[in-house]
């Protein structure tokens, strides 16, 4: 079983950043200023021997490749922020291009939304606005991706780089840019490219076209967050409106509706670890596409402060319960030999590996303990 981390390059500075968050910003900004909400609330957390660290050093990414084999994660997902041929916050992987050492495999998320302050309280403001433009930039930006999908390091399916899109219910020439890649890829030399998608959002689009795609990616717990409040709302909507008005009115209705899910993302929420968990476990693939999700934790209230969510009693005991049951599920409801985990450094989210002052490496351990208990570790990951 093949455990890929999403991993986050914030952590360093860009003068963008700096402009907008004030000198200094990376995302141990938000983590350190962070307060807890309540009594047994754990804020701020923090990491263990108070590594702060800075991923323009290239040591640092060397301990986490070490760290991550140690305790049998396979790879890293890292998010990738290109705008219209603008890109932020590279940095981190466009060093581990350069820098064969650091031997671990990777693949990239293409983090296709707008960048706003939606993060704070308030009006949200874009900040860069996200374009797709033609085939002029849809060829710059494979040409961008290219040397990375022809590394050695690069996660392959079938032979051919393995790529996630994070929205693409946003890109409204998904398929002609797709299709473009992949005629692209194969006149680089490659077999073509595997896409995935998150189905954060789309999963609950009527009538969505996913045809270029072979792996929809569950990203837990926030896809069943998703479908909570997508069910809950649409109850609410068809017991005030009559059949006839919402078939004519079908578009408004659903503008209204994401109206309602962002008033209802703004309002304050705690839950029970272990009930999320089971949320997820019981979750049920929407098709034969679908990878199984994991997640270490959820607490994005240093970012949003009472606006955020958190779940309450989260134990790396309790993560290893349920990462069993989603590795055995992995294998037996989704046949897939790979998952995915929220996260290996999103700090600012709560979801991380990295070892902490609380929890140390037990969120680690519990993965390591886990695969060597199902006979699912990777032999290359063990030394």
């Amino acid at each position: 079983m093949k455990v890929i981390a999403w991993y986050l390059p914030q952590f360093h500075e860009i003068p963008e950043n700096n402009e907008w968050w004030g000198t200094g910003f990376t995302e141990w900004v938000n983590v350190k200023k962070a307060k807890p909400l309540e009594e047994g609330h754990n804020q701020p957390r923090i990491p263990l021997n108070d590594r702060y660290y800075d991923l323009s050093d290239v040591s640092v990414q060397k301990w986490q490749i070490e760290t991550a084999k140690k305790y049998g994660v396979y790879g890293f997902c890292m998010h990738h922020y290109w705008f219209d041929g603008k890109l932020l916050l590279e940095k981190p992987i466009e060093q581990y291009l350069k820098n064969k050492g650091l031997d671990f495999p990777f693949c990239i998320c293409w983090a296709n939304e707008h960048w706003t302050n939606r993060w704070i309280a308030g009006n949200e403001k874009i900040l860069i606005e996200q374009k797709y433009g033609n085939k002029k930039e849809w060829k710059d930006h494979f040409e961008y991706l290219l040397p990375f999908f022809r590394d050695e390091r690069y996660i392959r399916i079938d032979g051919k780089p393995f790529m996630v899109i994070y929205r693409p219910e946003l890109i409204d020439c998904i398929n002609d840019m797709l299709d473009y890649w992949q005629k692209l890829a194969k006149l680089s030399g490659l077999p073509g490219i595997t896409f995935a998608y998150q189905g954060m959002k789309w999963d609950f689009v009527k009538n969505k076209d996913d045809s270029r795609f072979a792996y929809d990616i569950e990203y837990q717990p926030l896809v069943c967050w998703n479908g909570e409040r997508q069910k809950n709302l649409s109850v609410r909507i068809q017991d005030k409106i009559p059949k006839c008005v919402l078939t004519a009115f079908a578009k408004p209705l659903n503008v209204i509706r994401e109206m309602m899910l962002r008033q209802e993302d703004k309002k304050k929420n705690v839950r029970e670890y272990e009930d999320v968990w089971k949320s997820v476990v019981d979750y049920k693939p929407v098709s034969e596409k679908s990878v199984p999700g994991a997640f270490v934790d959820w607490d994005n209230t240093p970012r949003k402060g009472m606006y955020g969510t958190y779940l309450r009693n989260s134990d790396p005991k309790v993560f290893q319960k349920y990462f069993e049951i989603q590795v055995k599920r992995a294998r037996e409801v989704y046949h897939k030999d790979f998952m995915f985990v929220f996260s290996w450094n999103e700090w600012a989210e709560g979801g991380y590996l990295e070892p902490d002052q609380k929890n140390q490496y037990g969120y680690l351990e519990a993965i390591r303990d886990t695969l060597d208990f199902l006979n699912e570790r990777e032999n290359v990951n063990k030394n």
